[in-house]
């Protein structure tokens, strides 16, 4: 029996294209507002790294320097090695990142009712 098997289950296929790249980003809560910079991102969320630590769930509003877009978005993933290091989602996908030209698959879906 090969041991390096990789085990018999599978992530998810990701929903749009991860782009990697450090956009500044600011990070508000409730009570709090953190600095931060993506790692990677894509149409529904990223991976972003925090001067601050963060709440698994927490809602936060996501503004993109860049771009001059914010977005709310929910805390839903802690890197287990690296400090400070998040996933979020954000409330509807959105290119808000101000990547151009975005991936193919980061298009709006065709109206239903044209």
């Amino acid at each position: 029996m090969n041991t390096n098997q990789a085990p018999e289950f599978a992530s998810p296929p990701r929903r749009s294209t991860r782009v990697a790249t450090d956009i500044v980003v600011e990070l508000k809560g409730e009570k709090f507002a953190y600095a931060g910079q993506t790692v990677s991102v894509n149409l529904h969320g990223g991976l972003i790294r925090t001067a601050a630590p963060l709440e698994l769930g927490a809602v936060v509003t996501v503004y993109v320097h860049r771009s001059g877009k914010s977005a709310p978005a929910r805390v839903v993933f802690r890197s287990p090695s690296e400090p400070f290091e998040y996933g979020i989602e954000l409330e509807q996908p959105e290119n808000i990142w101000g990547i151009a030209p975005s991936p193919e698959d980061w298009s709006p879906e065709p109206d239903s009712d044209s």
